[in-house]
């Protein structure tokens, strides 16, 4: 008889250490731009250099680390992507210059960009199809959460210890992490039930192109991703210049911009609760009306700034929930969707190239977005990120049917193929 989640105690360690590991990935985030940005007064193209610096190896190597996930044993890959972390923010303690922050940074993403697709593909060795869904919404919803409490958290313990102290801390919750994954499961030998499964030895490179091919195969996979990733990038053309928006209003609070980022990490981690309750939902069609309340929401907000709106304080966190509750309804429902569709033995292949898409789009969507906004201006550029957004909604849902009519032979899981694990 299958468990419920609560009661699969790899999943709870499995979930407890991911939690650890993403509050480490943002625990650094003010320390670092604290240190660059106050104390070097780096210059406003270091600064973006270096949220680049961590993304681009995210971007660039997703696939390829993704097949890593695939070929060798996911509970190593993890513990040496944490270890490794942890020792490389040390070494952020010991930099002297720019150039030492963005190498540090840049290897991090690299480990970082190994860390996910195991995760993920771990995920799908301990829950079983009946609860993946929900397990997928409880993951999703650590992500939101630790993306709102991290750089909060971090900004009080600067504050408070000071910068170097905090790399210290941040250092620890890896390692903590690491530790925790070694109570999990190994994987068992996986029981092979196709051609493809039943060849000897496969080279790297055929293995990468096996997960290419497997998203290409299915419906779901190529039209979802596309609808992810557009999204996503249109996205980004306005979310990262959300304040200079609010800057055009009159009875603009400091703290504004701070009261919508959290309250759009509210917004993910309610839809997160809502669709954890949930096992059975049609995730294309959520991922559409998301995609029309992002853009509603955009547009809502420009047009109320257009005509400087007073109480701002009020109107912009609530639309920033909205916008992330929407969000929740595009990502959420289809990472749950391809774990569901996703052999066990393909799942970091699969969520590679995901993790490498979704990247791409938030490093090139900043870029185009600023010279959006410095070409037409900062509200008619939330007015096109709306109007594309909308257009978005209505070709998803012209081609609904095509998507929804997923061929049976990638949909399903290989027998045998999940649980596969043992101590």
């Amino acid at each position: 008889m299958e468990k419920k989640l609560g009661q699969n105690k790899n999943f709870i360690t499995l979930m407890t250490a991911q939690a650890i590991s993403s509050l480490g990935d943002w625990l650094s985030i003010v320390a670092i731009i604290t240190l660059v940005g106050l104390k070097w007064e780096a210059t406003p193209l270091q600064m973006s250099l270096l949220i680049l610096s961590l993304a681009l190896p995210m971007a660039l190597l997703g696939p390829v680390s993704g097949a890593v996930a695939d070929r060798m044993e996911r509970k190593t890959l993890m513990i040496i992507s944490d270890v490794t972390r942890g020792i490389l923010i040390l070494f952020l303690t010991l930099a002297s210059n720019v150039w030492a922050v963005y190498a540090c940074l840049f290897a991090i993403g690299i480990f970082s960009s190994v860390f996910v697709p195991a995760k993920n593909g771990k995920l799908k060795e301990l829950v079983r199809d009946q609860n993946i869904k929900g397990a997928m919404s409880i993951t999703s919803m650590i992500d939101s959460s630790t993306k709102v409490l991290g750089p909060l958290v971090s900004g009080i313990l600067v504050s408070a210890v000071g910068t170097y102290n905090v790399f210290y801390i941040d250092s620890a919750t890896f390692f903590l992490s690491a530790v925790l994954i070694l109570f999990l499961p190994k994987t068992q030998k996986e029981i092979s039930t196709s051609p493809a499964q039943e060849k000897q030895e496969s080279t790297f490179r055929e293995e990468l192109k096996e997960g290419i091919s497997f998203i290409r195969q299915s419906r779901y996979l190529m039209y979802g991703l596309f609808l992810l990733g557009v999204t996503l990038l249109i996205l980004q053309l306005s979310d990262s210049q959300i304040i200079i928006l609010l800057r055009q209003l009159t009875d603009v609070s400091p703290d504004l911009f701070g009261y919508a980022v959290t309250s759009s990490g509210l917004g993910m981690l309610l839809t997160g609760i809502y669709l954890s309750k949930k096992t059975d939902y049609n995730s294309y069609l959520y991922m559409c009306f998301g995609v029309l309340g992002i853009g509603m929401g955009f547009g809502i907000m420009a047009l109320l700034t257009y005509f400087d709106t007073v109480h701002s304080i009020v109107w912009v966190p609530l639309l920033a929930l909205i916008a992330g509750v929407a969000a929740g309804l595009v990502f959420i429902p289809f990472q749950a969707a391809t774990q569901e569709k996703t052999p066990v033995h393909m799942t970091g292949r699969v969520f590679g190239v995901i993790n490498s898409t979704t990247t791409t789009a938030t490093i090139i969507g900043p870029l185009a977005g600023g010279a959006l906004a410095t070409l037409i201006g900062i509200i008619p550029s939330f007015l096109v990120t709306s109007s594309l957004l909308i257009i978005l909604f209505l070709v998803s849902v012209i081609f609904r049917n095509k998507v929804e009519q997923e061929d049976h032979h990638v949909t399903k899981s290989q027998p045998g193929t999940q649980g596969a694990a043992s101590r």
